[in-house]
């Protein structure tokens, strides 16, 4: 039986807060520079209170929905496409590669000039940020796929889609967890990070508007509620998911 760390993940956060909370007393640096655990938490809760903080939330949420959704059906599509014909994995692959090494934040300018400063400008981010690590992953896990599965899937009768669906995938999908968890990560960034950049709504727009503001305890607040959001979707979503696949497949 797996042992629960629970209790000391508790505690090491304890531990965190506690020691902020000694070194704002210790005073030294100013509140304006390093303002308490206190101040920060009332920064959250003037937020909760006037609606800024959960419309802030909604909004990056929907706008990381849409943006991972679309990476990951173009991810898993240009995966198997790559591994299954080698002439798309020769041209197309090497140019995934080099465009996954492109940081998400790089393709703002891009986003800008081609959709303005709207919602499909930041979803642009997103998708780029999070499809090539999707492909990348769909591709490792068709390729590693036995060979004699494949043939006895014809054998079978097994065509087209039906060999994607019922044969690709499933065999591959330990292999794309890892691809949905990283594009994840990449489509989370590239949302805040265009967020940033576009000042247009959003956590990225509330983390800027403490910047502009030099309100250091809200721009704390909210990268605050960016880790938490991470840590909950990690652990609620693709953790859980992640287990049941391995537990599946006897890996785990």
């Amino acid at each position: 039986m797996a042992k629960n760390y629970a209790p000391y993940k508790i505690v090491f956060y304890i531990g965190i807060v506690a020691v902020w909370q000694i070194i704002s007393i210790a005073g030294i640096w100013p509140d304006n520079i390093f303002p308490s655990p206190y101040e920060v938490a009332e920064d959250l809760a003037y937020g909760a209170t006037d609606g800024s903080l959960f419309y802030g939330i909604a909004t990056s949420m929907w706008r990381l929905l849409i943006g991972l959704a679309i990476a990951i059906a173009g991810g898993i599509v240009l995966g198997i496409f790559m591994a299954r014909v080698e002439v798309v994995n020769q041209t197309v692959g090497s140019l995934v590669l080099g465009l996954q090494s492109i940081p998400s934040v790089a393709w703002v300018p891009l986003a800008i000039l081609w959709f303005g400063l709207t919602d499909g400008g930041i979803i642009f981010v997103t998708v780029a940020g999070a499809i090539f690590a999707v492909t990348i992953n769909t591709y490792s896990g068709v390729k590693n796929i036995d060979p004699h599965f494949i043939e006895a899937a014809r054998n079978m009768g097994a065509k087209n889609t039906q060999l994607i669906t019922a044969v690709l995938i499933p065999a591959a999908f330990p292999y794309m967890i890892s691809g949905f968890k990283q594009g994840w990560a990449f489509a989370w960034r590239g949302v805040i990070g265009a967020e940033l950049l576009f000042s247009y709504l959003g956590l990225g727009f509330l983390l800027n508007a403490g910047r502009s503001l030099t309100d250091v305890s809200q721009v704390i607040a909210i990268m605050i509620v960016i880790m938490a959001i991470g840590l909950v979707i990690d652990g609620l979503v693709f953790k859980k998911l992640e287990d049941k696949v391995m537990s599946r497949w006897g890996l785990r």
